[in-house]
């Protein structure tokens, strides 16, 4: 899953993604030159499952993330990096909220609501004109074939227009299933999950959570398919030097429990609809990643394939009933091992073995 770091000039976004991943040099999307790095999920499970089974080694979830080039008109006319935005699974927009005197913002002012809007417009207008496109195409085809799917298409492309045409993004279009599915194709960048970033100054740090809720109570926060987390990148690229001890310390002096970071990344992979379920034994401890709502079947194709095709059952137990009780033996016991089949849902922090043929 890839989500796209994107904003306007001088907001923090190229910092935020180094501290993030720990990647400087840039590589190519197609024909667009930008970076690609990667992201643990914080896990405190896989810490305490470690603990416990002492395995030589602990994976965490990923995600991926790329930082894009600022983001402008001129840019989002340029068919390049349209494309390659639009592999993107969701964008990450990073609002700046900070004063500088020293770094100037290219519109004079900060003004984290403007900059917002000023991003969905172009996202809009960009879509737009993919759907205008489509819809000549469609026009000229219905005249030639008749066919119920171009009917269908073209009904589905002109309420998308409509919404569009309304300054509305497609986030906020309602879709069933099937809609969904026949217009995934397109790629739409105002349909993708968006997560605001709000990057504070240094002395708006003590007051961190109290500025994230005022901004989920606004409109900006109200908006579907989108969620928004504050950061201070000052604080972030600090704490990268220090060690964990010494971090922890220097949050507190903040009054913060954890990093902004973690937050982060935590929020990106709850809003592309994630969740982990764990594997732990003496060889390794892991987080294998799937969509919310997957079945234990499904879940067994994440590890591997065969698993998929071969699946008998999935012994289940939740990782704090497994530590609580020492282990598998223990919990087997106790008789909290449940045996499931293809069709159960896996929930987050089900430890999971997998029998397969």
């Amino acid at each position: 899953m890839k989500t796209a770091i994107i904003g306007l000039p001088m907001v923090g976004k190229t910092s935020l993604f180094t501290i993030l991943t720990g990647v400087h040099e840039a590589s190519r999307i197609g024909s667009l030159e930008t970076r690609v790095g990667i992201a643990k999920v914080p896990d405190a499970r896989l810490d305490a499952l470690a603990e416990l089974f002492q395995p030589p080694k602990v994976t965490h979830a990923t995600v991926e993330y790329l930082d894009f080039p600022s983001i402008s008109k001129e840019s989002l006319r340029d068919p390049a990096y349209l494309a390659s935005l639009r592999v993107a699974d969701a964008l990450a927009h990073v609002l700046r909220v900070f004063q500088s005197d020293v770094v100037p913002h290219e519109k004079g002012s900060v003004d984290p609501f403007r900059d917002a809007d000023d991003v969905e417009v172009e996202l809009i207008l960009s879509d737009l004109v993919v759907v205008e496109k489509r819809l000549e195409r469609l026009e000229k085809d219905r005249k030639k074939i008749k066919n119920p799917e171009l009917d269908r298409e073209f009904e589905l492309l002109e309420r998308c227009k409509r919404t569009l045409e309304e300054n509305q993004p497609l986030r906020n279009l309602e879709l069933e299933r099937e809609e969904e599915k026949r217009i995934r194709g397109f790629q739409f960048l105002s349909q993708k999950p968006l997560l605001f970033v709000l990057n504070l100054g240094e002395e708006d740090a003590p007051r961190l959570h109290e500025i994230e809720n005022e901004y989920r109570s606004n409109p900006l926060g109200s908006k579907p398919r989108t969620a928004i987390t504050a950061i201070c990148g000052k604080i972030e690229a600090e704490l990268v030097e220090l060690d964990p001890e010494e971090a922890q310390e220097y949050l507190a002096s903040y009054g913060l429990k954890d990093s902004g970071l973690e937050r982060l990344i935590t929020a990106t992979y709850s809003l592309l609809g994630l969740m982990s379920f764990l594997t732990a034994g003496e060889t390794e401890v892991r987080a294998w990643t799937i969509p919310m709502q997957s079945t234990a079947v499904e879940a067994a194709g994440a590890i591997h394939s065969d698993f998929e095709k071969k699946f008998i059952r999935a012994e289940t137990i939740n990782w704090k009933t497994l530590l609580e009780h020492g282990g598998y033996a223990g919990a087997r016991e106790k008789g909290l091992l449940r045996l499931e089949g293809k069709e159960y849902i896996v929930k987050d922090g089900d430890v999971l073995v997998i029998r397969h043929g």
